[in-house]
C-alpha cells in the first residue's frame, strides 16, 4: 500500500514537471489574427518588401534576420500582399550601394520602389530582447523556467513618396518550463525556440495595421509597354488581376515635391484612357495584356500608371 501511494506521488509530480510553453503578446489577439492562415481575400494584391530588420541588442546578429522572415510570413497569411523577396531586395540595394538595414532613409526607400514596383517597403529593428531563467530542487523535484521577452519597431513607408505611412513598438513575451523527479522527465539547456516566439508575439499585432495603411492607397500598376490598341501591365494573375478588370490610366509628368523636405508628394497626371485586362502575360503570372477600351488622352508610354476604377 504504502508503495502504491509514493508511486502515485511521483507520478503526479512528474505530471506537474512536464514542458510547459506560454506566448504573451502587449494587446489581446483578435479574432483576424488566429483566422489569418485561411484569409479568402481574392482581390488585388500590393507588392511590399520588408529589409532586414536592425539588431539593437547585444543578443545576436540572427535576431534581425528573424525577427523579418517573421513579419514576411504573417504579411504572406493575408493574401493581400505579393512579397518581394528578401534576397532580391538585399541585392538591388547592394547594386545601388545602398544601406540593406532597417535604417534604410526615405530616399533609398522612392529609388528602390521605383525599381521593383513597389507599394510600400517596412524597416524595423529589434530594441530589446533577453532571456531569464528560474529555476528551484526540493530534494526529488528540479524544475526550470526560462522566459524570453523582445521588443521591436517597425516603420512602414510609402515607396513612391518615402512618407511614413506608420509607425509602432511592440512587446512579446515567451514562456517554457521543464522539471524532473529523480533524474526523470525533461532536461535540457536554453530553448532556443523561445527567440521566435517572442518576436511573433511582437511582430503579429502589427500585420493588421499594416493591411489597413497601405489599403487606403487606390491599388495600381505600371505600363510595361504598349503597342496601337494593346497595353502590357506589370500586373498579373499573381496580384489578383482578372480577364475583364477594367483600369483608368494616366500619364505621371513632373513630380510635385515639398518645398522643405524634398519629399515627392506626388506628381502632375494626364488622364489617358481606360483598358480592359483580356488575359495573362507570359507564363509566370506577374504581367498582364489589357486593351484600350477609349483614350480621351495621349498614347500610352512605360511607366505610365493603371488603377482600379
Amino acid at each position: 500500500m504504502r508503495n502504491t501511494i509514493v508511486t502515485a506521488a511521483v507520478l503526479g509530480v512528474l505530471a506537474a514537471c512536464s514542458p510547459r510553453e506560454s506566448v504573451r503578446r502587449d494587446s489581446p489577439m483578435t479574432a483576424t489574427e488566429t483566422d489569418r492562415d485561411v484569409s479568402k481575400y481574392t482581390g488585388p494584391k500590393r507588392r511590399i518588401g520588408v529589409v532586414d530588420f536592425e539588431n539593437k541588442t547585444s543578443y545576436g546578429q540572427r535576431l534581425g534576420s528573424a525577427a523579418s522572415d517573421i513579419l514576411v510570413t504573417e504579411l504572406a497569411k493575408t493574401n493581400r500582399f505579393v512579397v518581394v523577396e528578401r534576397d532580391k531586395l538585399a541585392k538591388i540595394l547592394d547594386e545601388q550601394k545602398l544601406q540593406a538595414s532597417g535604417a534604410i532613409d526615405a530616399r533609398t526607400v522612392v529609388q528602390v520602389g521605383k525599381i521593383l514596383g513597389l507599394n510600400a517597403i517596412v524597416t524595423g529593428s529589434v530594441t530589446e530582447f533577453g532571456v531569464k531563467t528560474e529555476g528551484s530542487e526540493y530534494l526529488l523535484v528540479q524544475s526550470k523556467r526560462q522566459t524570453a521577452e523582445a521588443a521591436v519597431d517597425i516603420r512602414l513607408v510609402d515607396a513612391e513618396t518615402g512618407q511614413v505611412l506608420y509607425a509602432d513598438s511592440g512587446k512579446g513575451e515567451a514562456k517554457s518550463g521543464k522539471g524532473s523527479v529523480l533524474g526523470l522527465g525533461t532536461r535540457g539547456g536554453y530553448d532556443e525556440t523561445l527567440e521566435g516566439k517572442a518576436l511573433r508575439a511582437a511582430i503579429v499585432r502589427f500585420t493588421e495595421n499594416i493591411v489597413g495603411q497601405v489599403s487606403k492607397k487606390p491599388w495600381s500598376c505600371r505600363i510595361a509597354a504598349a503597342k496601337g490598341d494593346t497595353v502590357y501591365l506589370n500586373a498579373g494573375p499573381t496580384m489578383g488581376v482578372e480577364r475583364g478588370q477594367k483600369l483608368s490610366c494616366y500619364h505621371l509628368g513632373k513630380e510635385i515635391t515639398d518645398p522643405t523636405t524634398g519629399l515627392v508628394l506626388g506628381h502632375e497626371e494626364v488622364l489617358i484612357g481606360r483598358v480592359e485586362v483580356t488575359g495573362a502575360l507570359g507564363d509566370s503570372g506577374e504581367g498582364s495584356t489589357a486593351r484600350l477600351i477609349s483614350q480621351p488622352g495621349p498614347r500610352p508610354e512605360p511607366k505610365d500608371i493603371c488603377r482600379l476604377d
